[in-house]
């Protein structure tokens, strides 16, 4: 990009200049404490994916409208992050800019996890009967903590990634490490979240979670959430009390100072953005709508398609699809075993071919994986056709699916690492405040999402009702914005 050298941006200048509070650059282990609140806040999402897709539909949400359900993350994301990036900038409390976010973030994940968890409970107490094939009132406490949850993720988030990008105050190289460092500890919740959420005892260690409005399933569900709170808060308190933070006394002429309108702020950041940057933003819409697809569904596609089950249907075809979306949580953690090794890599690979390179390259992998989806659920649906439409798919066809979620695993590590190290890259060698400019990324990420919510749900209703029709369509994306990263990025 041509704030980062016109050619490769992993050759960029390795000091930047810099509107943070601090007066050079932190030591890494700081940055890796700060960055080890991400362990907390995937282990919540990986809970998320993997879980709660399938937690709406036992709730009776048809699988047409559960993409729906998942509107609250990209409207709050579209809404929160900029708003909390602009306001982190200008923060003057005595705690710092960054950290009372990062604090509130943390509380507001613990009421939405205890509501998201018990909605099925508050429902039943509500009024909700327990033979109800949807369980109306349950479902909108579930939303309710759902929206309260994803606000308090982009709450988390995207002060975080800020807070890493004012330690490393403009260098550029210690950025992307940075960032990595957020990729990788992304990775250890991921593995933590899916592996709690493929055992499937784990209420036994919390019996008083099983009650006669909550199934063995729902009470593995609050169960993995108990365990994630703990976790966020372990993270997040360890990080605020060892990682200080100045308190922020803006100069008058710097952009940061100026009490610009939030609004205005927003359009003009959007006005005055450069090339790069525009490009940037362009590709990592790309990218998201080729992710969305497979990350809302994937564990749903291993229930449905692989091993033939219903979230609607009788006990035997819950009893499989149940199995199947076990089966996809532990292939998420085979996803981010490869995600935190490929993160520990992430810097070095791009300082030799160029993160241009790298981003396309992976993006390659991304369009093959999601196009081979199709082949391996054709293969599980002739052995049903053959065998039994109750059969248990093959340890080949299981391997299959497995192989590809472990394969996504590199794509997926440059997607958490590169756009967002970037972005960082460019907001201090151009001046404007890292909350604002990681929010108008998150933008590029979230609007994407919303696509994906509205179009999969009725275009897989449209063919049928299965996921494949939403993977194709990411397949196609991801290899457009292959093209796109080789080609137009700078």
């Amino acid at each position: 990009m041509s704030d980062l050298q016109e050619k490769n941006p992993s050759k960029a200048v390795e000091k930047q200049s810099s509107s943070s509070d601090v007066d050079g650059p932190s030591p890494l282990r700081k940055m890796i404490s700060v960055a080890s609140i991400a362990a907390g806040i995937q282990f919540g999402w990986a809970l998320q994916l993997s879980l709660l897709t399938p937690y709406v539909q036992l709730l009776g949400v048809p699988h047409k409208w559960s993409s729906f359900i998942w509107l609250c993350g990209p409207v709050s994301g579209l809404l929160v992050q900029p708003t909390v990036g602009y306001y982190s900038d200008r923060c003057r409390s005595r705690f710092g800019r960054r950290r009372p976010f990062i604090a509130t973030g943390a509380f507001l994940v613990a009421i939405a996890v205890f509501l998201i968890g018990y909605a099925a409970d508050i429902g039943h107490i509500l009024g909700d009967k327990l033979d109800d094939h949807v369980k109306g009132k349950a479902v909108v406490i579930f939303a309710l903590g759902f929206w309260i949850l994803d606000v308090a993720n982009n709450t988390l988030q995207g002060p975080c990634r800020a807070f890493l990008g004012d330690l490393a105050a403009g260098d550029a190289r210690k950025t992307r490490t940075a960032n990595a460092a957020f990729s990788f500890f992304m990775a250890v919740g991921n593995v933590l979240g899916y592996a709690a959420g493929s055992y499937t005892h784990l209420h036994k260690i919390f019996p008083f979670t099983i009650t006669k409005a909550c199934d063995l399933y729902c009470a593995n569900l609050k169960s993995c959430f108990f365990l994630s709170i703990t976790l966020l808060l372990v993270f997040t308190i360890i990080s605020l009390w060892y990682v200080e933070e100045k308190q922020w006394s803006p100069n008058e002429d710097s952009e940061e100072g100026k009490k610009t309108p939030f609004f205005g702020e927003i359009f003009g950041a959007f006005k005055v953005m450069k090339r790069p940057m525009w490009m940037l933003l362009i590709v990592t819409s790309l990218n998201w709508i080729a992710w969305f697809p497979f990350l809302l569904f994937d564990t749903d596609w291993m229930g449905r398609e692989i091993y033939g089950g219903s979230s609607e249907g009788d006990d035997k075809m819950k009893k499989l699809y149940n199995q199947g979306v076990h089966v996809g949580a532990l292939g998420l953690m085979l996803n981010s075993i490869v995600l935190g090794f490929f993160s520990l890599g992430i810097e070095g690979t791009s300082r030799k071919i160029g993160a241009k390179r790298l981003w396309g390259a992976v993006n390659i992998i991304l369009a093959v994986c999601l196009a081979m989806t199709v082949l391996v659920t054709k293969k599980a649906e002739e052995h049903r056709r053959n065998v039994g439409a109750m059969a248990l798919p093959t340890d080949d066809i299981k391997a299959g699916a497995l192989t590809l979620f472990a394969l996504l695993g590199i794509p997926l590590a440059i997607t958490f690492s590169i756009p967002f190290a970037l972005a960082s890259i460019i907001s201090s060698s151009t001046g404007a405040g890292q909350g604002l400019s990681l929010g108008v990324l998150n933008m590029a990420i979230v609007i994407p999402q919303m696509i994906v919510s509205f179009g999969v749900g009725p275009i897989d209703a449209l063919f049928g009702g299965g996921n494949l029709p939403g993977f194709v369509v990411g397949a196609i994306a991801a290899a457009i914005s292959s093209v796109v990263a080789f080609t137009v990025l700078p």
